[in-house]
């Protein structure tokens, strides 16, 4: 038996990096789930790889008839869900001048406005005892330049996060967040830094972070696995910050 024997899990941006890692280690530990993304190619390889007890749907968070499609074909499937990791976003370094509003826009839209309506449509299928964790930064403890546009975004989920807290405890409903530091994923290599700004950036990060390291996927994975299992049952409305000492020092 595993820490999530018998229990539904839907991950989404589960098709690389944090959201895969979560993914494969919530099937390790015998969750059956539903994965959801961009890429119909890496879904279904990710499907194939997790095992035919894994429902693969296509589509993206800000696009409110695919998380419709989504939540339709979870409540046919399954008929519940008992954990929601709410991982999809994207990062983009801008720095302020250059900030325009299809940026602001495109970086709320998904981060903020498609985290919120997975979670507010999801909620008819969200059982008693169910967990919702949403992936916010540790970022938004420390003002690193060119992230402006990524912090708001996550540390709005971070408020959300205590009041949707006290709003489905009622009905049994944990709400929490873990909040990464600097880690390894596909991610870091989309930035749109030149490479001499984002060695000085590294350098930056690696200098104030006691751990000495940036952190990898599978770490952030087992947080996810703590909050979503009944490990963490008297946890609520809480933040795990998980950054090697970057934003505690």
């Amino acid at each position: 038996m595993g820490k999530l024997d018998g229990k539904i899990a839907l991950v989404t941006g589960a098709t690389s990096g944090i959201g895969l890692q979560t993914a494969r280690l919530f099937a390790a530990e015998s969750a059956r789930l539903i994965v959801h993304g961009r890429d119909a190619e890496r879904l279904a390889q990710i499907a194939a790889e997790l095992g035919p007890e894994t429902l693969a749907i296509r589509g993206s968070v800000e696009v409110a008839t695919d998380l419709d499609a989504l939540i339709d074909a979870v409540r046919k499937r399954f008929g519940r869900i008992d954990v929601l990791f709410a991982n999809a976003g994207i990062f983009r370094p801008v720095m302020i001048p250059d900030i325009d509003e299809a940026t602001f826009d495109q970086m709320f839209d998904t981060n903020v406005k498609g985290a919120f309506f997975t979670v507010q449509k999801a909620l008819p299928l969200l059982a008693e005892g169910s967990s919702v964790i949403f992936n916010t930064s540790a970022m938004i403890h420390i003002g690193l330049p060119s992230t402006t546009m990524y912090v708001a975004t996550k540390a709005a989920l971070r408020a959300m996060v205590r009041v949707m807290a006290s709003e489905l405890g009622v009905r049994g409903i944990r709400v929490n967040t873990v909040s990464p530091g600097s880690i390894l994923t596909p991610l870091h290599g989309h930035s749109s830094l030149p490479p001499e700004a984002r060695d000085q950036a590294v350098a930056a990060i690696l200098s104030r972070t006691p751990a000495g390291r940036f952190g990898n996927a599978d770490e952030i994975a087992k947080a996810v696995l703590f909050l979503a299992s009944d490990d963490a049952s008297f946890i609520q409305g809480e933040e795990l910050v998980v950054s090697g000492g970057w934003s505690a020092v």
